[in-house]
Order: structure tokens, then sequence, then C-alpha cells
């Protein structure tokens, strides 16, 4: 939303945990006014939005006003704020002011979406579909829990990957995010507090907020895994309601849950009475790392989704729960949605009994730009800590220095768009991290690094990068 104001305290939670000290001569000013550009560029901040008075803003983020005001005349040096006599400092698009943040966007690669093409079944299932359609045009078309055939497809599914499951155990969604969201909207009550990876999938994150949830991390690293000493001394410690986790593939990180470890977890959430939720959206996509069972216990709650592997813009998602829960969820669904839509159902139908087809393609596809990328990346950028990668489709690479939201930035007039790691983590963490998607195809992996490595020469030019430097 364009025009208006935003608080100190709402900019500086979307700008994450940040350093205190610093002068306007430092990096900080220019760390800052990064993540600000940054917010704005993506449409997380407004075009004509006032900004909080340097000293507020300051006072707020444990800084000197001098680094708040210099971050403020960084801004308007790069057409991204203006100032108004009697309207403070606001927000602005140098292309195009006033104009929407997507126009200020270049023609490029896109990289803050993990999303895959349609598969080239999708075209033949909407036929079958709109085929069918008509048996259900003269009911009311609101399906708060799914039709009977595609929950026993999905139940069917479960079975196939070794796990027992009845279509009374099965609720459709219209995607993991609506998944996720109607979760923590049915099971937490404000101030109920929720253990999540860290780093994580972001917008869990935001629904956990918005359902009033406080979080709190478990570290995952992309080499390492899941230190699970410090989960299990965060569950006894706070006696968590929920726990989402992705244990294959892991977004960002791509790491994989082995079977003892998994154990470990459910053990421990069923001690504690807390409820499991295992996102399972990439669960399936493995390269060379071979098949996993669901990571399930009697009251573990799992979720799914056709985005990650069959198309995004296929709106079709589902939680695997006990019974009684997946009634409750239906009924709880009325204040956000009616129901999930009919002929997507319907698609959605015709496309999971071909799912191992639909699965070996997208192998072979993740396994070729993997194996295009990772040694390209190795020699372009020798300072950064590429990890190798069994299958999923996210790249974690430590930059070696914290300087994440700076190489988005400059990424953009190279023509890629690029989240910074800091938006993966809880408090604005991650600043040495970035991820990138491994959906492209094989052979754009040569101009990527190309363009990647045109970024990062600019970034160093601005900000000679030291890897033990910090942000400050």
């Amino acid at each position: 939303m364009s025009g208006g104001l935003i608080g100190a305290v709402p900019l500086a939670q979307l700008l994450g945990d940040w350093p205190s000290g610093g002068g306007a001569g430092s990096a900080g000013s220019r760390a800052l006014a990064d993540r600000i550009r940054l917010l704005v560029l993506d449409g997380r901040v407004g075009v004509d939005v006032r900004l909080p008075a340097e000293r507020v803003l300051a006072d707020r983020l444990g800084v000197s006003r001098t680094l708040v005001a210099a971050a403020y005349g960084r801004l308007r040096v790069s057409g991204h704020a203006v100032s108004v006599r009697g309207s403070g400092t606001r927000t602005r698009l140098p292309a195009a002011p006033g104009a929407p943040p997507d126009r200020d966007q270049p023609a490029g690669l896109d990289l803050r979406h993990a999303t895959v093409p349609a598969s080239s079944l999708v075209p033949e299932a909407a036929v079958v579909a709109a085929e069918q359609l008509p048996r259900y045009l003269s009911t009311s078309g609101y399906d708060p829990i799914g039709l009977p055939e595609l929950r026993e497809a999905v139940a069917e599914r479960y079975r196939a990957r070794g796990l027992p499951t009845d279509p009374d155990q099965v609720l459709i969604t219209i995607g993991a995010q609506h998944a996720i969201a109607l979760l923590t909207r049915v099971l937490l009550t404000r101030g109920d507090r929720v253990l999540i990876e860290q780093p994580t999938y972001p917008h869990a994150q935001d629904a956990v907020r918005i359902g009033g949830g406080r979080l709190m991390g478990a570290p995952v690293d992309s080499r390492d895994g899941w230190d699970l000493d410090a989960l299990e001394q965060a569950v006894r410690r706070s006696d968590p309601t929920l726990a989402y986790l992705m244990p294959d593939f892991h977004n960002p990180t791509g790491a994989t849950l082995p079977a003892d470890g998994r154990e470990r977890v459910l053990a421990v959430g069923h001690r504690s009475g807390t409820t499991v939720v295992v996102d399972e959206t990439t669960a399936e996509l493995d390269i060379d790392r071979g098949p996993m069972p669901p990571m399930a216990g009697p009251d573990t709650v799992l979720i799914g989704s056709m985005g990650k592997t069959i198309w995004g813009g296929l709106r079709i998602g589902w939680i695997r729960a006990r019974p009684d829960l997946v009634r409750r969820l239906a009924h709880g669904r009325g204040p956000g949605d009616l129901g999930t839509p009919i002929l997507e159902q319907l698609m959605a139908l015709a496309l999971v009994p071909r799912t191992d087809e639909v699965l070996q393609v997208r192998r072979d596809q993740l396994a070729a730009t993997r194996d295009a990328l990772l040694p390209a990346l190795r020699a372009r950028f020798p300072a950064w800590s590429v990890p190798d990668v069994h299958g999923g489709i996210f790249l974690w690479i430590n930059l070696g220095a914290p300087v994440s939201s700076a190489l988005a930035v400059t990424a953009r007039s190279h023509g890629l768009v690029l989240t910074p790691g800091s938006r993966y983590g809880i408090d604005g963490a991650f600043e040495r991290f970035l991820r990138l998607p491994l959906t492209l195809p094989a052979d754009r992996m040569p101009g990527l690094v190309d363009a990647l490595g045109h970024a990062w020469d600019a970034v160093d030019r601005l900000v000679p990068i030291d890897p033990g430097a910090d942000l400050v």
C-alpha cells in the first residue's frame, strides 16, 4: 500500500535484529540503507510512506542518530527516499516515483521463489477436470474438507510411502501455506510458544505471528543438520504448543533429518504434549538421497502440496492428521475461506495417481541444474561455502561476510531479484547467507553465475568484503 507512515516498532520488526554501535561513515549506515531499500523494492514497505524520525528509529534499534541520518541520506542519494518539509523522510522509487514496487524490478531472473514450471500433465488434467465438473454444478461448490475421491487418492499416496492412512485423516487445502495458516489459527491461542527451525520458511514464521504465537528457534545447518540437543532443551524449557519442522530437504538449508533424529524429535514432542507439524512439500524431491518414509507419530500433523512438484499455480495442498483434528480444522475454515475450489480438486484427482511419473522428470531436472550450478559457483566464488545437496530445491550458501542484503540490492541492477538471508531468520539473522533455488533449467546456470559475479564485484567495490567484519 502506498502512502501513510510506518512506526519505529513495525519497521524494526521488518529490519530484524540489529547490532548496536557504528558511526555515520561506517558500514552500518550502508547496511541499514540497504535493508530499508530492499523492503521498499519488495513492497513490504510501501511507496510514499513516511519513515520514523531519525531519533525515534535510532532509539528503537539501539544505534546512534548519526547512523540513521546517514542511512536516510544514502536512501535520498539513491532515489529511494525524499525529504519533504513538514513530512519527514518518505520512501520513493527512482524509476517511477509513486509507482507500485514491481515496476522497479528488472527484467531477468526472479530468484525469490523456488518454483517449478508446470508439469506437462497439467493441461491434460484440466481437460479431464472440465469434463467431470458438470457432476458438481448442482451443489453449493463450498467444500471445506475436500472431495472424497481426492482424499482417498492422497491417503493412497501415503500408504504407498509406507504410512497407513484413511481418507478421514485427510483435509484438502488451498496449498501448503493455507494449511500452515489454518493450523496456527485453529491450534494456537495468543502467547502460545511455537518451536520453529532457524533458518526457516519465512511465510511459516509470518503465519505463526499472525496466529498470535511466540517464536522460539531451533538451529539447523546445511552441513551439520539439526542441533537436536538444543532442540530438546528448548522443548523441555518452554513446552511449546506447536513445533513446525521441515525434515526433508529443509527450506532453506536443504538438510535432511536422519531416521534416528526423527524418532528423537517425535519422542520429545510426545513427552511435552507438543503437536509436531511436519511440512512435506519437498519431501519426495530426492535426487540421489533415496526415498524416506514420512516422519509421523500418532499425533503428528503432516502438510503436503502439489506446488513444488506439479505446479505452484495449482493451489492444492492437504493436511494429514487425526480424524477429530481434521473435523476441527474443517469447522475452523469459515473465518478465512469457504473451501477448496472444486475444479482444482478435480485436476488434482487426475494428477495424484501420476505423482511418480512427475517426480522422475523433476529429479532429472534438479540433478542437471545442481550438477551445473555447484561447480560453477565454487569456481567463480572460492570464498563462498557452497554445500552439497542431495535433493530438494534449495541451496543455502555462506557468503563469508555479512553482506546478503547489500548483494540483494546490488543484484537488481544486474537482472537478478534475490532474497537476503535475513528473511529466513526470526530476528533478521543470517546476513552471511543467500538462498538460491535449483528450479531453473541447467542451461541458464552460466548466465546466473555471471550476473551474480558482477553483482558480487559491485558489492566488494562499495563495501570491501572482510570475512571477519560485522555490520555495525
